[in-house]
């Protein structure tokens, strides 16, 4: 008797590659993450971290390559036209993401952050949009904070936010880059509290970080990167304990439970992953 297939991956990457004026990013990329996986990427600056996560919902366009997430794929094969507007959205539907930056309205109380994008977007009766809005505030641990003004939260506040927020659209992957980068020490556990519940659950994520002890806990993998190449692939205790590669090795000898203690050593100059605008709600 035949074992049955395997499910497909959740997320494909096949052969991306990405530059910025002239400068390579991404080289020649294919990263796969089955449903229900946490993926964390690693790697020293300019690597191409970010870059490969915007890509994984084209925010950032490749220029060569292809990108599956769900049922839902994008071939950016040489003579491909690029994606319209309407595809794109398609697309990113299936994503949820959290920046560095919260990116909440400003003019809006946290309960409507989170239903904004439902009602505009989604076309979500309000009703129903305001009941998962409150459950979803509840989930993050902030259903006391629904009536209040972003202006009056805490940095780890308003990440919990954004990520109620994402998850408001039901997206089928949560991407996070550097969630909590921005945010003061004593703020980090609690916006890591959440990505754990979230793991637990099941939902697959991809997520960019420096936190080694966080993704070591709670990734079912995780991918070394440099250089705009994927150097290290595997299971995250081994890759963080154990791993197998010089260039890795090297990186993590710099950090202790999740804190970097020095400066990466000197290489050759890599070039820094260009800012870019933030994406729109929804």
């Amino acid at each position: 008797m035949e074992s049955p297939s395997p499910a497909p991956a959740m997320i494909e990457v096949r052969h991306l590659r990405k530059a910025f004026g002239g400068v390579p990013v991404l080289r020649d990329v294919s990263l796969t993450v089955s449903r229900g996986e946490a993926v964390a990427l690693i790697g020293p600056s300019g690597s191409g971290k970010s870059t490969l996560l915007r890509c994984l919902n084209l925010l950032t366009l490749p220029d060569s390559g292809a990108v599956r997430v769900g049922t839902q794929a994008m071939d950016f094969t040489g003579g491909q036209r690029l994606p319209r507007d309407r595809d794109l959205a398609a697309f990113r539907a299936r994503t949820g993401m959290v920046f560095q930056a919260f990116n909440l309205f400003p003019h809006l109380s946290v309960l409507g952050n989170v239903m904004e994008g439902p009602v505009t977007v989604l076309r979500t009766a309000p009703a129903e949009a305001r009941e998962r809005a409150l459950a979803l505030l509840d989930k993050v641990g902030l259903a006391d904070k629904a009536a209040a003004s972003p202006d009056r939260l805490s940095g780890g506040q308003k990440q919990r936010v954004a990520i109620a927020r994402a998850l408001a659209m039901r997206p089928e992957v949560m991407l996070f880059d550097e969630a909590t980068s921005a945010l003061d020490p004593e703020l980090v556990g609690e916006v890591l509290a959440v990505v754990r519940q979230l793991a637990a659950e099941g939902m697959t994520m991809v997520l960019v970080t420096h936190e080694m002890a966080f993704a070591r806990e709670v990734a079912d993998r995780v991918v070394f990167l440099r250089d705009g190449t994927i150097v290290e692939d595997g299971p995250a205790r081994q890759v963080i304990d154990a791993p197998r590669e010089a260039a890795t090795r090297a990186f993590l000898s710099h950090f202790h439970r999740g804190a970097p203690l020095a400066a990466e050593p000197a290489a050759p100059a890599e070039p820094a992953e260009p800012a870019e605008p933030a994406a729109p709600a929804g």
